[in-house]
C-alpha cells in the first residue's frame, strides 16, 4: 500500500505516521520517502482504515 501524505515534513510527523498506522495494523512496517512525501507498507488490513486513521492524526493522505 503507498500513500501520499502532503504535509509530513519532518522526523516528528514520520512518527505520527508510523503511529497512526500502528493503531490499525501495529504489524505494519512502514517505509519512508521523505523527499517525496510518500508512505508504503504491506498489510491485509481495509485501505479506508488507514486513510481515516492518517487523517484523525491530521495527515491526510492520498492513496497511489
Amino acid at each position: 500500500m503507498k500513500f501520499r501524505i502532503a504535509n509530513m515534513t519532518c522526523g516528528g510527523c514520520a512518527k505520527s505516521v508510523r503511529e497512526a498506522i500502528a493503531s490499525v495494523d501495529p504489524h505494519a512496517d512502514v517505509g519512508f520517502d521523505m523527499p517525496n512525501r510518500v508512505i508504503e507498507f504491506e498489510t491485509g488490513e481495509n485501505k479506508h482504515q488507514f486513510t481515516l486513521a492518517l487523517a484523525s492524526a491530521g495527515y491526510p493522505a492520498v492513496s497511489i
